[in-house]
């Protein structure tokens, strides 16, 4: 697992609980090594706090860890597949209200399979790095939110 700049000792709350005006803590989940990177300094630069899996297995191997407020997802990925992960993450009480991102090519397929699999949000790649912070913190801030009982929509960016 990687992690950002901040050190972490696990478990702990998320980081916007912990620290006052922070963005919040992301999970990136991606196989390919360079669009993690790239997804992580993007979103470090604006205040969040990244930890990293390489699949959709390490990603539930971790999630409960590092109790990320956002977790984005590519499609493709070796041993378990961005969507199944989300509807694994869905289907665990302790996950199931968590803001999901599809970062992934979204073609049609995946943007169906991804509602269907409740994904909040989808993001193509390649993307704008603006569009990417936007995504992120709108989950974020949907994911404060979850409490007054309004389901979140789907949103498809890029």
């Amino acid at each position: 697992m990687e992690v950002g700049k901040t050190r972490t000792r696990w478990p702990v709350p998320t980081y916007s609980q912990g620290v006052p005006g922070a963005s919040g803590r992301v999970l990136v989940v991606d196989d390919n090594k360079v669009i993690r990177q790239l997804i992580r300094v993007n979103l470090e630069l604006e205040g969040f706090e990244v930890v990293t899996a390489a699949d959709g297995a390490e990603c539930l191997e971790v999630v409960h860890q590092v109790r990320p407020d956002v977790v984005t997802l590519d499609v493709v990925m070796p041993r378990l597949d961005g969507i199944r992960t989300a509807a694994r993450l869905r289907a665990d009480a302790r996950t199931r209200d968590l803001p999901l991102a599809i970062i992934s090519a979204c073609t049609q397929y995946e943007v169906d399979a991804g509602v269907d699999a409740g994904v909040d949000a989808f993001l193509s790649k390649p993307f704008e790095p603006a569009e990417l912070v936007s995504v992120v913190r709108r989950l974020a801030a949907k994911g404060e939110q979850q409490g007054s009982g309004s389901a979140p929509r789907a949103e498809r960016a890029g």
